[in-house]
């Protein structure tokens, strides 16, 4: 309960303080391609419920067509303003609203596609779907340009798969049995810190 009204309230304050850069960035968003300031991606989230969750868009319009979900630095579906976005994290700041809504948490778990739940063991499943996925996690932290490492690779898709997905979910499961408030303050502080760095 203490973690919801948190993220209530503090989801609410990022949206109102954050409302003019996300103005500017629409602005920049759509000059840079057309199509929708939101990308709204299907998720899965606490107890197998799916939701959209809200990213600005970084991508050409309908780019899901065009390629898989893991997407590199150097994914040419990427337009210049969505490089610009992801490189500074940009675009996942339009989940507050996801957070506001009770969809998400500022901390948890990240929110996974439905094709990777599908891959999940059932243990896995019980544990990562018992809470809200959050914006940031330990898993986030640990892998906080994930473009980067997929960069170069001639099936991004597969390097997720085998050198990424195994310690996100590993991460993952860590941070959901040690999880408290103060650790999710930590968490946060430390993203916060690294989006400056």
């Amino acid at each position: 309960m203490i973690k919801r009204i948190f993220d209530f309230i503090f989801s609410g304050i990022g949206l109102i303080v954050l409302f003019p850069m996300f103005l500017v960035l629409a602005v920049f968003i759509k000059l840079s391609s057309p199509g929708p300031v939101f990308y709204l991606g299907e998720r899965v989230g606490k107890n197998g419920k799916h939701f959209k969750m809200y990213k600005f868009r970084t991508m050409i319009d309908n780019a899901e067509r065009l390629g898989g979900p893991s997407t590199s630095d150097d994914d040419p579906r990427l337009t210049k303003t969505g490089k610009f976005l992801k490189k500074f994290q940009l675009d996942e700041f339009a989940q507050l609203i996801n957070v506001f809504r009770g969809e998400m948490s500022l901390a948890g778990p990240r929110p996974e596609f439905p094709l990777y739940v599908d891959m999940m063991t059932e243990e896995e499943k019980r544990v990562i779907l018992s809470v809200r996925p959050g914006m940031t996690d330990f898993a986030s932290l640990w892998n906080f340009h994930e473009g980067e490492l997929l960069q170069g690779s001639l099936d991004p898709e597969k390097t997720y798969l085998e050198k990424i997905r195994p310690e996100k979910i590993r991460l993952q499961i860590k941070y959901i049995k040690e999880r408290s408030f103060w650790l999710d303050i930590k968490v946060i502080i430390l993203t916060i810190l690294k989006i400056f760095k």
